[in-house]
């Protein structure tokens, strides 16, 4: 709890924080407690919302296994490499970082899945670890999605809080 109230008080004071894109509604500024709740209604209304996001990883990190969201989003990175010389070398990172047995952030995925990327990577495609990624979107849609919901730090974004008051003396 502490760790994600610290996070949210930085993301959102900081004004280096916000995105330099110009035109994209891309900013680390906190919510409204309506575009909060707007997260409860799917998934991917939480994913695709930058401040969502970051709070969404932020709670992974806070119950350990922010690796989850670390490798759904080298996946949609990695989907999106047009290159073929950089689509080996993003293979091959998140094969080594998130996949191969004893990996620094291994997700955790059955040992069929496992095999059939090693096979993939020989020939990378973009559809490589497509499987696996629907696995671990699936766990984190189905187990972490509803604990972040019921998280008291989800819940004080969506309450309405009250305009607040000039800070009075010591």
């Amino acid at each position: 709890k502490t760790r994600l109230s610290y996070f949210l008080q930085n993301s959102s004071s900081s004004p280096k924080m916000k995105s330099k894109k110009v035109g994209k509604h891309c900013t680390y500024f906190r919510p409204s407690p309506e575009e909060a709740q707007l997260w409860s209604e799917a998934f991917d209304e939480l994913l695709a919302n930058k401040y969502g996001l970051a709070a969404f990883r932020a709670f992974l990190k806070s119950e350990f296994c922010e690796e989850n969201i670390e490798f759904w989003l080298a996946c949609e990175d990695f989907k999106k490499t047009k290159s073929p010389q950089k689509l080996t070398s993003k293979a091959k990172k998140i094969y080594n970082d998130f996949i191969e047995k004893e990996a620094p952030k291994e997700i955790n995925i059955d040992f069929q899945t496992k095999n059939m990327i090693a096979q993939n990577i020989q020939e990378v495609t973009h559809t490589c670890f497509s499987a696996a990624q629907k696995r671990v979107y699936s766990l984190m849609e189905n187990n972490s999605y509803p604990r972040f919901l019921e998280s008291e730090f989800y819940q004080e974004l969506c309450k309405k809080t009250p305009i607040a008051r000039a800070a009075q003396g010591t």
